[in-house]
């Protein structure tokens, strides 16, 4: 029977998917574990895998184009099957469903937990929901599963690792059995307690348990939007294209070239142009290899005719939609800058004395802190001198931390994320620097943990790396202050009345004024001087 595949939940702020390209087109054999589509939401394009077998039956959301979570996007099923009752129906292929949906339209009143009762689960089969890893979870995202259906499974293996909150954790498994399926596909997402995965008994068939949802997935009917069946097209009808040639890159109408990721990061660090790479792989798919065995040629741009308005060479404009990464940034960037009244405080410190005293401490073997190492370690010191910068303002009161936990700004590819150096005032500069290092590196490699990033205190943003002299920032809530560093400036300086060549950095302290007056940020940062200028000062 044909199986309706929806636009999967790839995180939890999701709400629409963007197909930017098919891999399989209508008509064509789809082998489970095949990659069907490149879907675009938060952060990135991901693959799409099936997790069915059989002939791509339709397509529900062309290239290009949006859809909502859940709408149809695709359906298998055998070749030359009729499936207009499932578009029709919005993906529902049970006569029985249908029947209750239109009971349900008659008499709005009856509760839809009456219509169909969740099937019940035997003593021996357990039904593993979607866990809850952190406190602000809704949903999570499967980045791999490391079993496959009829693997048998023992207690505390390792069943996959879930990405929640921008980090990913491995999940324990606390029953033994054979892994009898799958509910959450790898790049794919699904609310908290719904149907992970189902263990039990070799050869139980578990259809029941998962048409009726499990325990807890009772509500998820409520969710499927009864709008699809006026939206979806009344028949399938096979698409049409053009047969693809494997000696070019793979692309489509969109102009996106079908690339593998490590292949595209790949070509990304070498700087190669991907329009120039030909695709030895499936489709004309540009792979690892490719990369490896390309060797890029000089191109010289050209003006086309529409480029140029009366002799003046004009650009062309370039509109990128905005990643659901974008979105989620500026919507909590702009929550904390409206919502808490933000103040700016600026100091110059004189750096030569840790310029000095850096040097010497990387004279010791093994050991190399950077200056944002001893800015971290003195801040935290200053924190812990002036408990006010280190609150939260909540509506009926203001907590003050024991602990310091300073946030650490970590660019990453497409936006920004803060791992946490926890009890920073207590750690050693060589402790300090080895944790943010690993910290920094697991960020961008999408693999540092969500308690990793939960619990900061007070946050540092350093942009002096890239030449930044001075900047302001955004308050990292529910944090109460942020501190700017910029770069370290060679300049003349006044020093017991003499002008001499010197090295100067600004700090530029943001606070939430509900919280941290004026004259309290201004003793922070006096502290927080004179550790700087003194770092002899943070050994007493």
């Amino acid at each position: 029977m044909a199986e309706v595949i929806k636009m999967p939940r790839l995180s939890d702020t999701m709400e629409e998917g963007k197909v930017e390209a098919w891999n399989k087109k209508v008509g064509d054999k789809v082998a489970y574990g095949d990659i069907l589509a490149e879907i675009e939401t938060d952060k990135a394009v991901q693959e799409f895998e099936t997790d069915v077998e059989g002939t791509l039956l339709y397509i529900g959301v062309e290239e290009g184009q949006a859809a909502p979570v859940d709408s149809i996007l695709a359906i298998i099923g055998k070749e030359g099957e009729d499936i207009s009752g499932l578009i029709d129906g919005s993906g529902s292929s049970d006569n029985s469903s249908e029947a209750e949906s239109e009971e349900e339209e008659e008499q709005e009143t009856e509760s839809s937990d009456d219509s169909q009762p969740a099937a019940e689960v035997p003593d021996n089969v357990t039904v593993v929901s979607m866990p809850r890893l952190s406190d602000t979870m809704e949903e999570g995202k499967v980045e791999a599963w490391n079993k496959k259906v009829g693997d048998k499974v023992a207690y505390g293996d390792i069943l996959a690792e879930i990405e929640t909150d921008k980090a990913v954790q491995e999940f324990e498994t606390d029953v033994e059995g054979t892994l009898l399926y799958i509910g959450v596909e790898e790049g794919q997402s699904a609310p908290v307690d719904s149907i992970l995965a189902i263990i039990g008994p070799e050869g139980t068939d578990v259809s029941a348990i998962v048409s009726g949802g499990g325990e807890k997935a009772e509500a998820k009917k409520e969710e499927a939007p009864k709008q699809e069946k006026k939206e979806a097209p009344k028949k399938a009808e096979p698409t049409k294209e053009a047969p693809k040639q494997k000696a070019k890159p793979a692309s489509n109408k969109t102009g996106r070239i079908f690339i593998s990721p490590l292949a595209k990061k790949l070509a990304e660090e070498k700087g190669y142009d991907i329009n120039q790479i030909q695709g030895t792989g499936d489709n004309g798919r540009i792979v690892k290899k490719d990369v490896e065995n390309f060797t890029p040629q000089a191109t010289q741009p050209q003006a086309t005719p529409s480029a140029v308005t009366a002799g003046i060479p004009m650009g062309e404009d370039n509109v990128i939609p905005n990643s659901q990464m974008r979105k989620v940034i500026a919507k909590r960037l702009s929550q904390s800058k409206f919502t808490a009244p933000h103040y700016y405080l600026n100091i110059e410190v004189d750096m030569d004395n840790v310029m000095a005293a850096r040097k010497q401490i990387n004279q010791i073997p093994d050991t190399k802190v950077s200056f944002n190492d001893i800015v971290l370690k003195a801040t935290a010191m200053a924190v812990k001198k002036h408990p006010v910068v280190n609150s939260t303002w909540k509506d009926n009161e203001i907590t003050q931390y024991g602990s310091v936990n300073i946030g650490v700004a970590v660019a990453v590819p497409d936006g920004l994320v803060v791992p946490v150096v926890k009890n920073a005032d207590f750690k050693s500069l060589s402790q300090i620097s080895a944790e943010v290092k690993d910290l920094a590196t697991r960020s961008r490699e999408k693999k540092i943990k969500a308690d990793e990033m939960e619990g900061s205190t007070f946050t540092i943003s350093n942009l002096g790396a890239y030449g930044v002299e001075s900047f302001t920032s955004i308050i990292n809530q529910p944090n109460s202050c942020i501190l700017s560093v910029g770069a370290i400036v060679e300049k003349p300086v006044v020093k017991n009345g003499q002008i001499v060549v010197g090295h100067t950095m600004k700090l530029c302290l943001a606070c939430d004024h509900r919280t941290v007056d004026g004259a309290t940020g201004s003793l922070f940062l006096q502290t927080l001087k004179q550790y700087l200028e003194t770092p002899m000062a943070m050994l007493v």
